[in-house]
């Protein structure tokens, strides 16, 4: 057997304590590099979401809503002021309207594409923005000068703005100066006016109880009866008009149906099979066949369709509706154009059979085909008796 060699292993060395003190060192020194790259990442997304953001709204922003942004805020200084008082082509939340106010400070692409759009609108938009431009405090003030038991004019406020010009924004005028006037003095705005407080106890005064007061209050004035004898009487009136009215509105419906065709009930006699019934006329069936169409100088029909409506798109012969011995009716078309039964086309050399009820459609002419029960029943009963073979 061969020896087994003898491997020598050196003596473990003690660890040098400045070699681990770097090693520890390196190490916290990559952590932190990767705390910083981590925080740069997310910079940068957010960075990179403040664009998507502002470039998604970009559509939305025209160029009037910006206008009304930069005026609305340099006249108040107060993003809420702005979006509960300007009125927007679209709406939007304050969020969105403070990174859009962002953008246009510190986005230079957006600020740049934003005032170049501005800078293209119409003299008579940029009026009809700068004109509903919010009030200042400052112009409120002057504007509240003017007391509220006054009767102030439009040169009051002319004269106002002509003295004050430079604190009023440029497109004031006479006249909106008085409308805005107006508002506050109707809001208690003025500082002359004093809004009254509610009551200190406990009890605060709700709507349904204001209601009972108003009500009270009408009460507790003198009545006057003669005018409420007219108003009862003119109500009396006014009910009896329409009572009368209610009980015409079934003879009037009556008399539109019978002229009009519709909820027409044909009486038949013994020697009507059937009838064909339009908006203006109607045609009664009294042979075994008959030819629809459109009658001229050189041929007639047994039904002339053109005194129904305009049938210059109808053929001449249109078609033919046959009775059959067992009591069935079939109509034939004949004509260039399709017919229309119940909705179904009938093209040209095609027949099919009529049921009680059904519409005929004939370029744009309909019709309903009655038929005339008790006579179809008798026919049916002879010719069951007889064995009248079918047709």
């Amino acid at each position: 057997p061969l020896p087994t060699p003898t491997v020598t292993l050196p003596p473990p060395q003690a660890p040098n304590p400045a070699t681990s003190i770097l090693q520890q060192l390196n190490s916290n020194a990559s952590v932190n590099d990767k705390k910083r790259a981590l925080k740069n990442t997310k910079k940068t997304k957010k960075k990179s979401a403040s664009q998507q953001v502002a470039a998604k709204d970009l559509g939305r922003w025209k160029p009037m809503d910006d206008l009304a942004l930069i005026t609305g805020i340099l006249q108040t200084n107060d993003l809420r002021t702005v979006h509960r008082g300007t009125k927007f082509s679209c709406k939007f939340t304050i969020q969105e309207m403070q990174i859009r106010w962002c953008s246009l400070l510190y986005e230079e692409p957006i600020s740049r594409i934003a005032v170049l759009a501005m800078r293209n609108m119409h003299p008579e938009l940029v009026e009809s923005v700068h004109s509903k431009a919010l009030f200042s405090v400052a112009e409120e003030e002057l504007l509240g000068t003017i007391k509220s038991n006054e009767i102030p004019t439009l040169e009051t406020f002319q004269e106002l703005l002509n003295k004050n010009s430079s604190v009023f924004y440029h497109s004031r005028t006479a006249k909106n100066l008085l409308n805005h006037w107006q508002l506050m003095k109707q809001y208690s705005l003025l500082p002359d006016q004093s809004v009254q407080s509610l009551p200190k106890n406990d009890n605060i005064l709700s709507f349904s109880d204001a209601e009972d007061l108003i009500n009270d209050a009408e009460l507790a004035e003198p009545r006057d009866e003669a005018l409420e004898t007219e108003l009862a009487l003119a109500d009396r009136k006014s009910k009896k008009e329409i009572r009368h009215l209610e009980n015409e509105l079934n003879r009037w419906s009556v008399l539109v149906d019978s002229l009009t065709g519709i909820g027409f009930s044909p009486d038949f006699d013994n020697q009507t099979l059937a009838a064909i019934r339009g908006r203006m006329v109607r045609f009664l069936m009294r042979s075994q066949e008959i030819v629809l169409g459109r009658s001229t100088k050189d041929s007639t029909v047994d039904v002339d369709l053109s005194l129904e409506g305009p049938a210059c798109k109808v053929s001449r012969k249109q078609g033919s509706i046959k009775l059959r011995s067992n009591g069935d009716f079939f109509i034939t078309n004949e004509g260039k154009r399709p017919l229309y039964i119940d909705g179904r086309p009938l093209l040209c050399g095609h027949k099919t059979r009529l049921n009680d009820n059904c519409v005929i459609e004939i370029s744009n002419l309909r019709f309903v085909f009655l038929i005339n029960h008790d006579f179809i029943n008798a026919v049916r009963q002879e010719s069951a008796k007889m064995n009248i073979p079918l047709n």
